[in-house]
């Protein structure tokens, strides 16, 4: 098969929401020799656009989302270890560091795992802390590893004041402008994130990659 067979087959996995044939159609794609970034720029992130896209019009609603970002996640791993150390150039649209965590004392992981596998495949790189995360945990991981970004998620709203709390602690040590604040949630307004400090939030995973990109293009 050529790329012009493979990277379509790519993009409609997505759109399908199937793991296993992304994963499937991915790996082949690596083996005929397909470049990862290709793969990334014009399979995934194709794939992923177009979910967002009907997400957004009411065509696809959570379900459909959130078989979207497991086809991702699972095209991901096998493509992660072949971009890494690869320049993601400039065909990507963003090329941001970001940590993304739900806050601690809540466990629901559904929404930052389809906004983390979503980010991924924008060709952000994704460092996710997993559920519960204490304050302290995450803002050490990402002046480890030099994000740009801090990426919030919280469900429950007895959770969202440690919101707050992590961006005093930001500000406590100094580092408040370092780092690009987003927050989400079921529960969470645009209207909360102002009250806080934060520097934005989005709806749904879509709205979450575009909020993303736009934040560290004005950075």
């Amino acid at each position: 098969m050529t790329d012009n067979d493979l990277l379509p087959q790519i993009t409609q996995s997505v759109i399908d929401g199937d793991a296993g044939f992304a994963k499937e159609i991915t790996q082949q794609a690596l083996e005929a020799g397909v470049d990862p970034l290709v793969i990334l720029n014009q399979g995934l992130m194709l794939g992923a656009d177009e979910v967002g896209k009907r997400f957004e019009s009411g065509e696809f609603f959570l379900p459909e989302l959130m078989l979207a970002g497991r086809a991702l996640k699972a095209a991901m791993e096998v493509l992660n270890p072949q971009l890494a150390g690869k320049s993601l150039g400039s065909n990507t649209t963003s090329r941001g560091n970001v940590v993304i965590a739900t806050i601690q004392t809540d466990i629901h992981d559904i929404g930052k795992n389809i906004v983390a596998s979503m980010l991924t495949a924008a060709g952000f790189i994704v460092t996710d802390l997993g559920v519960d995360v204490p304050l302290k945990t995450i803002v050490d991981k990402a002046e480890e590893i030099g994000a740009q970004v801090i990426a919030l998620s919280a469900l429950l709203t007895t959770s969202m004041p440690y919101m707050k709390d992590l961006i005093s602690l930001l500000i406590g040590r100094g580092l408040r402008q370092k780092y690009i604040v987003l927050v989400g949630g079921a529960s969470v307004t645009e209207a909360w994130a102002n009250d806080i400090g934060a520097d934005g939030t989005a709806r749904n995973a879509a709205q979450a990659v575009s909020l993303v990109r736009k934040s560290l293009n004005s950075a």
